[in-house]
Formats: C-alpha cells, structure tokens, sequence
C-alpha cells in the first residue's frame, strides 16, 4: 500500500487519504467545557498551521460544548473517547467531525452498534485507535508481552467490530512509545488494510526527547509513504506540535510553504549572539506566507559562501553583519539593525 491509494475519507469538508495531502493535528490541553478558552487555543493552533483538532470528552459537559465550540472554529473537531458510549453519541449530534474511539474499551457489541448506528446517519468518520499500552491481556500473552504484531491484531479486530456493523467510514490509529516497535507496527498494518492512518509516536516526552522520537520515527513510516494524518505528541505547549510537524513535513518534502531557517552551529569566530539572533528570526518569519530559505550565520568568514543556497540570510560579526541576497552581499549593517533589515528584504520577496 502507498499512500496514493488509501481510502479518501472526508473530515469535516478536509479529505485525507488516497494522494490528499498529509494533514497536522494536535490536541487541546484546555477543559473542553471552558468553551472560550477553548476556543482560543484553537484559533491559535489553526494560525500556526494546525489542521485538525481533537479535543478530550470526559464527561457529558464536554460533549455538550463542542457545539459552541464548532460554531467559532474553522477546522474539523475531533472528539477524543474513552469507555463511555454515551459520550461518543454526545459527540456526534453536537457538531463532531470524526470521533476517535477504542471500542474495546466503549463496551458490548449493543454499545459499539449504537455508535456506529449515529457515525453511519450523520456519515461521521471514526477513527479507531489502539496504543501499545491499551493491548487485551490475551493478546498481551500470546506474544509474551507488547509487540507490533500485538498491537496490529489488536486494531484489525476493533476495525472487523465496526465493519461487520456495516460501516467503512474509518481512519486507524496505531500508535507505541517505543519507535521502531512502531515503525514495525505500521509497516505490518499498511499491508493489511486500506484506511488512512494517523501517525504518532505517543507519550514521546519533552520537547527535546519528545522531538528526536517524533522526528525518527515519522521520518521513518512517511518516507515509505505510510500514513495520512500526524501528530507530534509533545509534553508541552501544542503550539510546539505544529512547528515541528512542519518542519517535519517540510524537511521530508512532503509539504511546501512557509519559511525555513538553516543556521550554523556557533564556533570560536562568533563575535555576534547567534543563538538568540536564530531564535528571533525564527519567531519573526512565522507571520509570513513565503516558501523561501533563509539562512543565518555566525561569522563573516563562511556565512557567505554556506548561505549561497539561501534566498537570503545574515552572517554576523563583531557589532555588525552583512545581509546576503542570492549568495552576493546587499549590505552590511550594525548589528543592532540587523533584524528589521532582514525582515524587509524578506518582506521583498511577496
């Protein structure tokens, strides 16, 4: 299976799957009944690039808010479920794009029918997911403990639940903290089944680990066209989700669009602070719509010749800098101004 022919599978008027371009997602952390905070976060995140949204229902408030929430919202809600039924169906008639649910843990077959019977009248995708860490203990000790296979006949049977329900409309989600458990977990799945695939390495960590984990493993199952939607799971800020899904995306040339910083690693012949300059530059082109590299160095000795393959970029010296357009020197300037001069060659290229 390559990505090309998975199922098309529409999310709230956003297709994934068969060929459509990989979409980001993330997660709330605010209480989904606390609609206006909520809401905003949300708003952020789509700013940042977030394309689809899942938000955690715990209890029946949560369910009942996302109504409000789906009125001031402009990219698909998805409703994160767990053991209650109710809530799934909650969900459903109050403005859900897609539910993600494990029925293994919703219920009996009556309780997973009702769902399905609601998902099926409102043609409301479900996504079905199973962690590592949410495997039958059946399943656990036939494979003497977790493993991809594990984790693959766990999903296949969850996904046979909902199609001898009568229904396809479905996106699977496997997903483990170990990487290459996961990396085997997808290879194996993708073999088995057609539906577009969330992918994540959950509980990754921090930003630093949680970052590393993320990069290798979605690195690993994308470049084999494996998977349709993703989410990098940080500890920490969702806003910092998105920025690396980009730059995860972007650098496997899956994605174009925005601008991407190069920077070179600081050495004995910085006179400038090229840490916090990279930094500032970075936060300062997130606002702009442009599809161009920009390079920032640290010395004037090699920042011209490595910022060559850069639409433009700086290299730093001591209280001043040069900016560099197509690798020729437009200018030097102090290094105080360095910044907004930068900012409005940038600005040039729209």
């Amino acid at each position: 299976m390559t990505r090309e022919n998975t199922k098309v599978i529409n999310i709230g008027g956003v297709k994934i799957g068969g060929g459509n371009p990989i979409r980001i997602q993330s997660m709330t952390n605010t209480k989904t009944s606390d609609v206006e905070a909520t809401v905003k976060q949300i708003d952020a995140l789509t700013k940042a690039g977030c394309e689809i949204i899942r938000c955690a229902v715990p209890d029946m408030e949560a369910a009942l808010a996302l109504k409000e929430i789906k009125k001031q919202i402009s990219i698909p809600l998805v409703a994160d479920i767990h053991f209650n039924y109710k809530l799934a169906i909650a969900s459903m008639e109050n403005g859900a794009d897609k539910i993600r649910i494990n029925p293994g843990n919703i219920g009996d077959t009556d309780r997973i029918k009702a769902v399905v019977e609601v998902a099926k009248e409102r043609n409301i995708p479900i996504r079905v997911g199973v962690n590592s860490g949410s495997l039958e203990k059946d399943i656990v000790e036939k494979y003497n403990g977790v493993t991809a296979q594990g984790i693959v006949e766990s999903a296949l049977d969850k996904v046979k639940i909902i199609e001898d329900l009568g229904y396809d409309n479905l996106v699977v989600s496997i997903k483990s903290a170990d990487v290459m458990m996961c990396l085997q977990a997808h290879e194996l799945i993708s073999k088995q089944i057609n539906y577009p695939l969330h992918v994540g390495i959950t509980e990754a960590g921090t930003i630093i680990s949680g970052n590393i984990k993320s990069s290798i493993g979605l690195a690993l199952i994308l470049n084999q066209g494996i998977g349709d939607t993703i989410r990098v799971s940080l500890t920490g800020s969702p806003l910092e989700e998105i920025k690396s899904a980009k730059i995860i995306l972007r650098t496997l040339g899956l994605r174009k669009g925005g601008i991407e910083i190069v920077s070179c690693p600081t050495c004995g012949r910085t006179q400038i602070d090229l840490i916090g300059l990279a930094n500032k530059v970075e936060n300062m082109v997130e606002d702009i719509p442009l599809d161009i590299k920009v390079a920032v160095m640290g010395c004037v000795v090699n920042g011209p010749g490595e910022a060559k393959e850069a639409d433009i970029g700086i290299a730093g010296g001591k209280g001043e800098g040069i900016i560099i357009k197509n690798g020729e020197i437009l200018k030097k300037v102090k290094e105080e101004a360095l910044l907004d001069e930068l900012r409005m060659e940038i600005l040039k290229f729209m």
